[in-house]
């Protein structure tokens, strides 16, 4: 689930907290100066608020202009480590049949052609006699052909019998093409073949044994699970999940932190790689893949991960926490408009950073709020 940063938190009842008590405070001193004056400090039409010519609110109130700030909004969310698909190979046995030997350890290094293990089968045996009957009777066929086409040539030859020895010959290729293409199902190189040899099992990929489950002479049947794993874990992938709102955002993300439990403090710096183009149902949220850097091997598949999404910088309004005051589910700030008159102004906020409050709706660029004191008006 992706959530703000633990800086970027709902704020409002914190703000009418501090705008209760800062009211009471304020409230207390202006009660004595009243009765003694016998005048009110403002007087107050809709949302206008008017200074009264001896008010002691003048030397009271403060106000700063707004100005737009370059601001880098963040979001956080969890993601779990996944290997990248095409650094990853499952190794199972081809066909069912009878390991007789390894070459392999776990946590070895391989490279692919690095080879895992040796299993005997009939089914390869099989194979492997049905590749050199077909290479046999492809030769018979070529070389027929071949003296047909010369028979024809010195005149001794009957065309019927040359195109039967094409039609033969054709056939007999077709044949050889299928059998060597039955062998490549188990990864052999037919110049290499010798009939009646084991079948050597080898890597598809350069990486590392992360599993490996071999016995010598144990029976596999055509089901079994993978005996070995290989792995590059050098890169990996973060899938996390991000909510639909936030997609536009991604776009314009120029780096993601990656950290986990497993060292505190520490973070990664990694890439999006690629932003899902399905919304889930439940979650309402695409998946993301960030692409990180694990030369170090401090991500493990499956461990899960903290990432901090962040955005390039562009302009916001940040005001300062305490001018922003809260009624009920209202959220507003007094605007200057002269010496003597202040208008409330509703305003849309959209999360806080180091004692600022970013303002999306209500305020413009140059316009000058009160930025302490603006409890004072709440009576």
């Amino acid at each position: 689930m992706m959530i703000k940063m633990g800086k970027f938190r709902n704020h409002g009842q914190a703000l009418w907290f501090l705008a209760a008590i800062s009211l009471v405070v304020y409230a207390c001193g202006n009660t004595k100066e009243e009765q003694q004056t016998g005048e009110q400090p403002f007087t107050v039409k809709g949302d206008t608020i008017t200074l009264t010519e001896n008010s002691n609110l003048h030397t009271r109130l403060h106000s700063s202009t707004i100005e737009e700030q370059p601001f880098k909004e963040e979001w956080m969310t969890t993601g779990i480590v996944k290997t990248i698909p095409n650094n990853y190979a499952e190794i199972a046995p081809p066909f069912a049949g009878r390991v007789l030997r390894s070459f392999i350890k776990l946590g070895q290094k391989v490279t692919a052609g690095t080879p895992l293990f040796e299993i005997s089968s009939s089914d390869f045996f099989s194979a492997q006699k049905d590749y050199f009957d077909a290479q046999q009777e492809f030769h018979q066929a070529e070389l027929r052909l071949k003296r047909q086409k010369d028979l024809l040539k010195h005149g001794v030859g009957i065309q019927r019998e040359l195109e039967e020895a094409e039609t033969e010959y054709e056939i007999k290729k077709t044949g050889l093409l299928n059998a060597n293409s039955a062998l490549k199902i188990f990864h052999v190189d037919p110049a290499k073949l010798q009939l009646g040899k084991p079948l050597v099992v080898y890597s598809p990929i350069a990486g590392e044994i992360i599993s490996n489950s071999i016995v010598m002479g144990q029976y596999l049947k055509e089901d079994t699970e993978p005996i070995a794993i290989v792995a590059e874990l050098s890169k990996v992938w973060i899938a996390a999940q991000v909510k639909e709102k936030d997609i536009p955002h991604l776009g314009k993300m120029d780096e993601v932190s990656v950290q986990i439990a497993a060292i505190p403090g520490r973070s990664v710096i990694g890439k999006i790689y690629h932003i899902g183009e399905l919304v889930n149902d439940e979650t309402r949220s695409v998946e993301v893949l960030v692409a990180c850097d694990n030369i170090d091997r401090i991500f493990r598949p499956g461990m899960y991960a903290n990432l901090r999404f962040k955005d390039a910088p562009h302009p916001r309004i940040l005001v300062p926490a305490k001018s922003v005051l809260q009624q009920e589910n209202t959220q507003f700030v007094f605007v200057k408009i002269d010496k003597n008159r202040y208008e409330k102004r509703a305003v849309q906020t959209a999360g806080s950073s180091d004692g600022q409050v970013i303002i999306s709706e209500g305020l413009a660029h140059g316009e000058t709020i009160v930025d302490e004191g603006g409890v004072l008006f709440l009576r």
